[in-house]
């Protein structure tokens, strides 16, 4: 599981951003197609924050859905599945990818 290691290194960066303050909540953009396990994320939570300033912390996710550019339809379109790199409406091929790859903290709420 990836995910505890991925947010040991969550925990640092918010430590090294709020040294010394005791974390209520951090809030994170994770993409559907960054390669985390959203479940996996949640429960590793519990574990990484044992013993450390975000101890009594909350994890807020905001879920990016996966989007990639058409240049048929000339638009950004949300695709569902990890691999289909096609536009949902016209079917075209692409693999220019316009969002979803996101594993970003965007907030931290402090004492």
């Amino acid at each position: 599981m990836h995910e505890l290691s991925l947010l040991r290194g969550v925990i640092d960066a918010v430590n090294e951003s709020v040294p010394g303050r005791n974390v209520l909540a951090v809030g994170m953009k994770v993409g559907t197609r960054s390669g985390v396990d959203v479940y996996a994320l949640r429960q590793a939570w519990d574990l990484a924050r044992v013993d450390t300033t975000c101890a009594q912390a909350r994890l807020d996710l905001d879920i990016i859905p996966a989007a990639v550019w058409c240049p048929q339809c000339e638009d950004t379109v949300e695709i569902d599945e990890y691999f289909a790199l096609r536009c949902p409406k016209c079917d075209t091929p692409t693999a220019d990818l316009r969002g979803g790859d996101e594993f970003q903290v965007t907030w931290v709420d402090v004492e």
